[in-house]
């Protein structure tokens, strides 16, 4: 047995939220409707829906050198694509096909059905990087069905996808984090397990494409970052971290503080967690100098950071305020740093009387809070039909909701990605669709 799986395996009674809140909505405390909303209108396009059956994706969204933007996309039961945004002309491709690049036909809980890695970009190459993952069993099929997810890469430059492998048999891939300087890349498992998710931190030799695995961290839907020193960090269950130091070969498990104390979870008398047991270290993003991670919790409506060049044994960190100071509860699942160092995040949080309400929130590094811009609004309705020529309304278009003021707004953002230009793009699902805003619009 490993030493991640030895130190973790007692740990097994959190229960994980199912997936499928991550179509329909988390549920969040409700806020009195306050004065009619300032929208921040963002131009939508529609990803087209051949690359979709439930018109979903997750927070699979970056941007490469050439100042497009490549886009994970959901097919269950068929397949997966990664499809490349123009932002100059507003045209989206299909740019591969995971089907066709690791030569499967399978079909049913057997298809790479999603592709929900956090995609990265290889700082040499400028290659896309990004995993596939299982989708959900339906009645009569066996979790055995699915092979395992694999690791790609797409060049913008040649238009070649190159297939890496598959880490792990029977686990999908959640994250993938290049470090193309010393020939490695670094994965996240992931087998949807209930109640507590099996999911292994990995290490890929890029250049015998042999993988290694660390151990089992017991988390679901982790990030993996690399710091200034080329340590690589993975969360860990009961909030700790797990950092990898390739110069040395050792794997370390190490505790955090937030504000000086142990990091916030809840626990039982017995001591096992009571809910999510990752604490404040769930969807992570680094700094343009990589010596601070960036961290949300999903529901907590808090910032958090940790200081990767601390010398301590603990690895210190502090929260930086609401991420909405008006409202009880926010549900955050996309977070980003651009690369002047700014923390951006798309979240969702109730109102009264209509529902959860969508907005782009930011924070600037030394600012007292983070800054509300404002409830997300479509600034051109006419991108997407709702309703088919019989009037009736189409199938998986329900998160886009039409105010009394008559703006439409959607109300579940799962991906963001912060573009060189200053733009901020936001992925909603139920059309899936991209929000582009403009650096004059965030001023």
């Amino acid at each position: 047995m490993n030493m991640l799986q030895s130190l973790f395996l007692k740990h097994r009674t959190w229960l994980l939220v199912a997936v499928v809140a991550a179509v329909f909505g988390w549920p969040v405390e409700a806020e009195q409707q306050a004065d009619p909303p300032r929208w921040l209108l963002g131009k939508a396009y529609h990803i087209p829906s051949e690359f979709t059956n439930q018109e979903s994706g997750y927070f699979s969204i970056i941007e490469g050198k050439n100042g497009r933007l490549y886009i994970g996309t959901a097919k269950y039961g068929v397949n997966a694509y990664l499809v490349e945004f123009n932002p100059v002309n507003g045209v989206m491709q299909m740019v591969v096909d995971v089907h066709r690049a690791i030569m499967s036909m399978l079909r049913g809980f057997g298809a790479q059905a999603k592709i929900h890695t956090r995609n990265n970009v290889g700082q040499l190459t400028g290659k896309i990087y990004f995993g596939s993952k299982q989708g959900y069993p339906e009645k009569g099929e066996k979790l055995t069905d699915y092979p395992g997810g694999y690791v790609l890469t797409y060049d913008p430059k040649t238009g070649k996808t190159e297939n890496l492998g598959m880490p792990l048999k029977q686990a999908g891939v959640i994250s993938v984090t290049p470090d193309e300087e010393r020939g490695l890349c670094y994965i996240s498992t992931c087998d949807d397990g209930r109640p507590i998710e099996k999911s292994h931190f990995m290490i890929l030799d890029l250049k015998t494409k042999k993988y290694r695995d660390l151990g089992d961290t017991g988390i679901s839907y982790a990030f993996i970052v690399v710091d200034h020193q080329g340590r690589a960090y993975h969360p860990v269950r009961n909030g700790k971290i797990a950092r990898y130091d390739p110069k040395s070969d050792k794997l370390d498990i190490l505790d955090i503080t937030v504000d000086g104390q142990p990091p916030p979870l809840a626990l039982t008398k017995d001591g096992t967690e009571k809910g999510a047991g990752h604490g404040a270290v769930l969807n992570w993003d680094w700094s343009p100098d990589r010596k601070t991670l960036w961290c949300v919790e999903m529901s907590t409506n808090q910032l958090f950071s940790f200081d990767l060049a601390a010398t301590s044994a603990k690895i210190p960190g502090k929260t930086h305020g609401p991420l909405m100071a008006s409202v009880k509860a926010t549900d955050c699942r996309a977070m980003c740093v651009d690369n002047k160092g700014k923390v951006w995040m798309a979240l969702s949080h109730s109102v009264s009387g209509i529902g959860p309400r969508a907005h782009l929130v930011s924070y600037t590094p030394g600012a007292k809070a983070p800054r509300d811009h404002g409830p997300i609004g479509v600034a051109n309705p006419d991108y997407i039909t709702l309703k088919d020529e019989k009037g009736k309304p189409r199938p998986w278009h329900h998160t886009l909701r039409k105010e009394k003021d008559g703006t439409y707004t959607p109300w579940q953002p799962l991906g963001i990605a912060a573009g060189a230009d200053g733009s901020v793009n936001v992925l909603t699902l139920a059309p899936f669709t991209l929000f582009r805003f403009a650096p004059e619009q965030l001023k």
